[in-house]
């Protein structure tokens, strides 16, 4: 057999094994940027990666024809096109669409630049943990609701990750979690796919405050890692019983932010809210779609009986964050109804 006709032959060659659990930690650790990176070891999501490059592609599948990876590729700035085209290479020959979600400015302009549509989807906020504090006229309402908790008896408690495991807080923890949806009505949605969760791969790397009140745990909220330039911690999850004394959420989050400071940490970051912070400006950079712009628009207006955006801006406002940053939606090919049901779909928006 000549080598010609060997190499005709030979199979193609097989695609590379997705990171594990653990792997795919260590690329974030090496690479990520994002605030909200963490979110790719989320239960659901699966890993895309292709041979030489150090990283990978977080995404999870909208039916048979659409794939949403989420915040971009996870690796070196020099190997992002690269990702990203062998991405886009593997989803054409399955014939799927890709929708990319809460992207960063650089991942939207390099999506850009492979002929997406990008839209402004929300923004991102973040507190500079250096010099930053609670004194102050422009903080009175915050430290007001923390000293209303705290006369009504609330504390507050970081809960391990081995602690996590007894089945006594198991169970508070569990009791939280379902009258915190039940209290939430079935028209309320969360953004299930962009937000974090208390259990799944990256549940040994976050950390989690616990507030109690007579006696029982009331709320809760957990934090995950944050790596890159901007390192530090992700206010990730919230929830809290309905009669939580208020101030309870303000004195979890006082409380973990002094630790923060404490351990030297720099950033605190208080995660994306969608339709929120919209920018005429923010898509100058490439080809966007006016519709869709108006139609988050009229989210951000006259949703909030749907997704609670305006209430989640107001709470990461009053904390005073320095850094506001947009985050975006890409969509291959141009905006589709398909492409956004799916997406709806996906996030539980519907």
């Amino acid at each position: 057999m000549s080598t010609r006709q060997a190499r005709q032959s030979a199979p193609p060659p097989r695609p590379p094994r997705a990171p594990d659990d653990g792997e795919a930690y260590a690329m974030l650790r090496r690479h990520a940027g994002h605030s909200s990176a963490f979110l790719a070891l989320n239960a659901g999501n699966r890993r895309f990666r292709t041979p030489g490059v150090d990283g990978f592609v977080p995404y999870r599948e909208g039916g048979r024809r659409h794939v949403f990876p989420l915040g971009g590729p996870i690796c070196a700035a020099g190997d992002r096109d690269r990702l990203l085209t062998a991405l886009l290479e593997r989803a054409r020959s399955e014939g799927r669409r890709v929708t990319a979600v809460q992207l960063p400015r650089p991942a939207a302009e390099l999506h850009a630049r492979h002929g997406f549509t990008v839209n402004q989807f929300g923004a991102s906020f973040s507190i500079h943990l250096d010099g930053y504090g609670l004194g102050g006229q422009r903080m009175v309402k915050v430290r007001n609701m923390v000293n209303r908790a705290r006369r009504e008896g609330v504390t507050v408690t970081e809960v391990t990750a081995a602690e996590r495991e007894a089945p006594q807080v198991r169970a508070d923890l569990d009791a939280v979690d379902r009258a915190w949806l039940r209290d939430k009505g079935r028209h309320v949605k969360e953004l299930d796919f962009l937000i974090g969760e208390r259990g799944g791969p990256g549940a040994p790397h976050r950390r989690l405050f616990t507030a109690r009140h007579a006696g029982r745990t009331v709320a809760y909220v957990s934090y995950s890692p944050v790596f890159g330039d901007r390192s530090g911690w992700l206010y990730d999850l919230t929830r809290r019983l309905p009669d939580a004394p208020p101030g309870t959420v303000e004195m979890v989050f006082a409380t973990a932010l002094r630790r923060f400071q404490d351990e030297g940490c720099a950033w605190l970051h208080l995660g994306f809210t969608p339709f929120v912070q919209l920018r005429p400006d923010a898509c100058a950079f490439g080809p966007t779609s006016g519709a869709l712009r108006r139609c988050l628009e009229l989210l951000a207006a006259k949703g909030q009986a749907i997704y609670p955006a305006a209430t989640q801006e107001s709470f990461k406002l009053k904390w005073r964050p320095q850094l506001i940053e947009p985050e975006y939606l890409a969509f291959q090919g141009g905006v589709t109804p398909g492409a956004v049901w799916r997406l709806m779909r996906l996030t539980k928006a519907v």
